[in-house]
Order: structure tokens, then sequence, then C-alpha cells
């Protein structure tokens, strides 16, 4: 994928509680007539669509966090209920612009791709000042305290992109939690954010594991 391919309009699946980042993989089980007709109109030009949360969990378009991610439809599958079950291969991030005039179920926004051009570039990255075993041992406690199971010699193996990715897709942050990190532009930052994050939460679990 390279920039000029990228489109400046597309549709948008707003899901609260799943967030999605670039080189990671998100299964959807795809049922309202809404997300039916997106996912068919998506296969017909190009594949891809966008991942955001929403702000709310109620009503048919509630307010949405301005940066989410635009995805490729990599494998689909159509069940006999009519269901799609579809994986969604991460691209590059985005920031909404506005909302366009609505003409279908779905909703569509202009986004702008800009200040995550660097989600588009196949090469490791080289950090000053991190110890990711340290990091590493955190995320493995903090899966440890809330019985989580996960397969630390997987995480191990991710670049620290793909791992900071995966283990914010897969914690059970808060929606702003989650937000926080997919807005961060810089690793270093990135890495930061998710370490306050797990420090905030593992001190949580003490602090209610005290009281009860």
């Amino acid at each position: 994928m390279i920039k000029n391919n990228l489109p400046n309009n597309i549709a948008v699946f707003p899901l609260s509680d799943a967030i999605f980042f670039p080189r990671t993989i998100l299964p959807l089980n795809i049922f309202e007539d809404r997300y039916i007709n997106l996912v068919n109109d998506c296969m017909k030009e190009g594949r891809m669509f966008g991942m955001v949360q929403p702000k709310t969990k109620t009503g048919m378009s509630p307010e949405c966090y301005d940066v989410g991610c635009l995805g490729k439809i990599v494998s689909f599958n159509e069940t006999k209920d009519k269901r799609f079950i579809i994986n969604l291969s991460g691209l590059v991030r985005f920031r909404i612009e506005k909302e366009l005039k609505k003409n279908k179920l779905y909703r569509k926004f202009s986004v702008n791709y800009s200040e995550f051009l660097d989600d588009l570039k196949k090469k490791k990255t080289q950090i000053k000042n991190y110890d990711q075993e340290i990091l590493l041992k955190k995320i493995k406690l903090f899966f440890e305290k809330i019985n989580y199971p996960t397969k630390y010699n997987k995480l191990i193996k991710l670049e620290v992109d793909q791992l900071i990715s995966t283990v914010c897709m897969i914690s059970p942050f808060s929606v702003v939690e989650k937000q926080k990190i997919i807005e961060t532009v810089k690793i270093e930052d990135s890495i930061q954010i998710l370490d306050e994050i797990i420090s905030f939460n593992l001190f949580e679990l003490q602090e209610n594991k005290t009281v009860q």
C-alpha cells in the first residue's frame, strides 16, 4: 500500500472496545444490515474500510473519536444465516476531518492520513533507552493478575510497535486508554503510555485486592 492509493473518503464501522492498529488482524462477525451493506460495497471497491471507537454506546450515529485505522478485508466467509465472517488487516491510521452526507445505511467520512504515514513503512525501529525485557515482564505480570491466558512466547517475538498494538487490542483497558495509545504518533511516546496504563491498572488491581 502506498500513499497515493489511500482513499480520502471511506466507509467507517464505529465499534466500541474494538481498537485496531496497522499490521494487526481484526476478526469481525458482521450481522447488522448496515454493516452487511458496508462489507458488500467494500468488496466491490478495494475491500477497504475504517474502524473507529464511538464515544458512547448508544444511538444509531454516536459521536466518534477522531482517530481510527483503515483496514483491508483479507478473508471473507458468508454463513448459512447470512452473516459475514471477515478478517480485517490494518493498514494505516487516519484522522477524521468530517462526516459525509449519508446516502447509505452506514456512515462515511472524509479522512486524513498525513500524521500517520510512517505506519506504511516496513522497517525495524531503533529506539533509544528502550528495555524490552522490563516492559515484557510488566505485561506478563498484568495478564497473570487478570487471569488472562496469553501466549507469552509469541509476544516476545513481536517488534515493539506490534507488541504495543497487540497488548492494547487484547487487554481490558478502557476505551479512553486504548484511544490514547492509537492517537500517539511517536513510538517512544506509545511505549511510555502503555507502561503508564499497565502500571496504573496493576495499582488498581492491588488496591481492589487490599480493600476486599
